[in-house]
């Protein structure tokens, strides 16, 4: 168990990691059916793929409380994650051994986590169908993780497949209410509502960030979650986009140079929110098209490692036809 000194220390994304199922939040039908699974002693091999911060990782260790007693969690579970070696090696032997060896409790099988499955080389996937196929009377398998087109045909045929999607900010309230009481925060409506936005239904950020926050600035407020996590602010976009629709052309580049600069904004971030503004105005077609298009080709370039500052003038170049066209 862990001691009070030790929970104290905890990251908050651990200290709230639901320990049962019923503390879940969401994804009621799956949870619903893993326990039914369970308590028919029916349980096959799973695999759960979505995006990060959806609970993946938390259910399965939720369904082992569920399957064994703590004496027996040691021995029964194995979980291997994405900072472990899983190549084929792993798989012939820590995997292998783990699964062939029988266990002392009559009546019971063994649980097999591996988390970020989609990091496995597809050599280790082959090797392992076969240990699935083989040891099924005594081991079940959780095979977790984000990118399901990633794991070869044969493991997912041999195994029960749930979607977990990304969390509504209904879902992610509640919870995120109870930290904040918990802990006893400072927390504005505002600043809740750019948690919900930057999260994207990833309960873990949001818990992260929180807590970042609130170390950061003893306070948290939609400016403050903004700042902390270094992404442009709703008003600064709208200046931004106002600058490349109306200002000069070297007027523009320094307002925007200056904006990065003290805010230690990235070029790509700006791009993406860019994207969900010019989305909102009423554009000509192949006018916004054509700006989408050239929006793509500097995010293109970014991620190839071209300087900012060289795609800050694409960018602003992208908007002159348009606003020629505006005005």
């Amino acid at each position: 168990m862990t001691s009070s000194n030790e929970q104290q220390n905890l990251p908050w994304v651990e200290k709230y990691r639901p320990k049962s199922l019923d503390e879940l939040i969401s994804h009621e039908t799956i949870i619903k059916t893993i326990n039914k699974y369970i308590d028919e002693n029916q349980l096959p091999h799973l695999l759960l793929y979505g995006p990060p911060g959806t609970g993946k990782t938390s259910t399965i260790l939720a369904c082992a409380r569920k399957l064994y007693t703590p004496a027996q969690f040691n021995s029964m579970v194995l979980e291997l994650n994405a900072s472990d070696d899983r190549g084929i090696g792993i798989v012939r032997g820590q995997i292998l051994s783990f699964a062939s060896t029988g266990t002392m409790y009559r009546s019971a099988f063994k649980l097999i986590i591996l988390d970020e499955a989609d990091a496995m080389t597809n050599d280790a996937q082959n090797a392992l169908r076969r240990i699935i196929e083989k040891y099924t009377d005594n081991v079940r398998f959780c095979i977790i993780c984000n990118y399901l087109n990633k794991i070869i045909p044969a493991l997912q045929s041999r195994c029960t497949r749930f979607r977990f999607l990304p969390l509504a900010a209904e879902q992610i309230m509640p919870r995120l209410n109870h930290v904040i009481e918990a802990e006893n925060l400072k927390v504005t409506e505002d600043g809740k509502e750019a948690l919900m936005t930057l999260s994207g239904g990833d309960m873990r950020k949001v818990i992260s960030v929180l807590q970042s926050t609130w170390f950061a600035y003893g306070a948290v407020n939609k400016e403050n979650v903004y700042n902390c996590v270094g992404h442009p602010l709703p008003a600064d976009i709208n200046n931004i986009v106002n600058w490349l629709l109306n200002e000069s052309y070297d007027t523009c580049y320094t307002k925007i140079q200056k904006l990065k600069l003290d805010k230690g904004l990235a070029l790509q971030d700006i791009l993406t929110e860019i994207h969900s503004c010019i989305v909102k105005i009423d554009f000509p077609d192949p006018l916004f098209i054509d700006v989408l298009c050239k929006m793509a080709d500097i995010e293109k370039r970014l991620a190839s490692g071209c300087r900012d500052a060289i795609q800050v003038n694409s960018l602003i170049s992208a908007f002159y036809k348009l606003r020629n066209i505006e005005t």
